[in-house]
């Protein structure tokens, strides 16, 4: 196909860093951008970039433009806040972005119980900035990443996404699902189609920190007791992040021929629920150790059990996400160990 010219958002981040490397690999001319805050470690999000050809000392300078010393003109950065009203502007109009690829959030549900201004500047200020740019730029489609947060305290499994989300459970599920309200207007008043996405549970290499992926692993590895909310009476839809990446980028790539309307929600998840106790399991078997565990009651914010229904992903994109949860595990592991230089048995 034709390549194009995308922004990436949140490219630094856990999914933003791997969609950028796909669209770069298939050959698209991707500038991606991030405020590189720390809600987590920093230097993973630098480490991200790194692979991507972007050195620390030109990334953390904010509005500083730089270029990828492994794929070139393929692939360049900058450090730029959404919430930046008078800078974002220009870099629609300087670069001619065809598509939109919005990754960048505030992200976590426990942490928006302490800091609900964050995610109202990020994930609401900042969004409409990137619809209001996608608006005046000419942009051809615009993909978000919304979340399986939104559909909250619904008791219905697995989760359609024609199911009513009108009950979240935190500040940041009512973010997203402002998210998909917001983009259903502008598709309807400007006439530019927008996709959202609704993630369910990522996980995989170069992974977020505060996930359970990667909190179980690196407390499992240190000897560390494991906190398991609800104890353990959890099932989350875990999906690994090839999945997720490959979902995004099909979606980028084919566009919006074919489907019922203009403006979309899905669902991208593995389309089935583990338990947490069957979870961990599976990576103490990967690591070869076994956990300590701290029972504990449910955290504020947090829902039960997640499984997405992709059937409309399947429809209209002939795709759904189909990693095994233990070669995703393995895969994560591995990837762990040689990032912190660890050599367990």
């Amino acid at each position: 196909m034709k390549a194009m010219k995308i922004l990436v958002t949140g490219a630094a981040g856990f999914i933003g860093y791997h969609v950028s490397r796909k669209l770069i690999e298939k050959g698209h001319e991707v500038v991606g951008l991030d405020n590189i805050n720390d809600y987590y470690d920093v230097n993973l999000k630098y480490d991200r970039l790194q692979e991507l050809g972007i050195q620390k000392e030109n990334a953390r300078i904010f509005k500083n433009s730089c270029d990828s010393n492994i794929y070139g003109d393929r692939f360049k950065f900058i450090r730029l806040t959404l919430e930046d009203r008078d800078t974002l502007p220009l870099l629609f109009q300087t670069e001619n972005f065809d598509v939109v690829c919005n990754l960048a959030a505030q992200a976590g549900v426990r942490y928006s119980l302490e800091n609900p201004e964050t995610y109202v500047d990020s994930n609401i200020v900042g969004f409409l900035n990137i619809l209001e740019c996608c608006r005046h730029h000419q942009i051809k489609h615009l993909v978000y990443a919304s979340s399986s947060s939104v559909y909250g305290l619904n008791n219905k499994v697995p989760f359609e996404p024609s199911d009513r989300v009108d009950f979240p459970a935190s500040l940041y599920a009512a973010t997203k699902k402002s998210n998909e309200l917001m983009a259903h207007t502008y598709t309807h008043l400007f006439g530019f189609p927008t996709t959202g996405l609704r993630f369910f549970t990522v996980y995989g290499p170069w992974g977020r920190p505060d996930m359970a992926m990667f909190l179980f692993t690196d407390a499992i590895i240190k000897g560390n007791p494991i906190k398991i909310f609800n104890k353990g009476n959890m099932e989350r839809d875990f999906t690994y992040i090839d999945d997720i990446t490959e979902g995004v980028v099909r979606i980028l790539e084919k566009g919006t021929a074919g489907r019922p309307s203009a403006h979309m929600v899905y669902n991208i998840g593995n389309n089935k629920s583990v338990r947490l106790l069957d979870f961990i399991e599976e990576i103490e078997q990967a690591l070869g150790i076994k956990a300590k565990r701290e029972l504990l009651p449910m955290q504020a914010g947090d829902v039960e059990k997640t499984w997405a229904n992709v059937d409309t992903l399947i429809r209209d994109y002939n795709y759904s996400p189909n990693t095994p949860i233990k070669k995703g595990i393995v895969s994560f592991i591995s990837w762990y160990k040689q990032y912190y230089n660890l050599h367990c048995s």
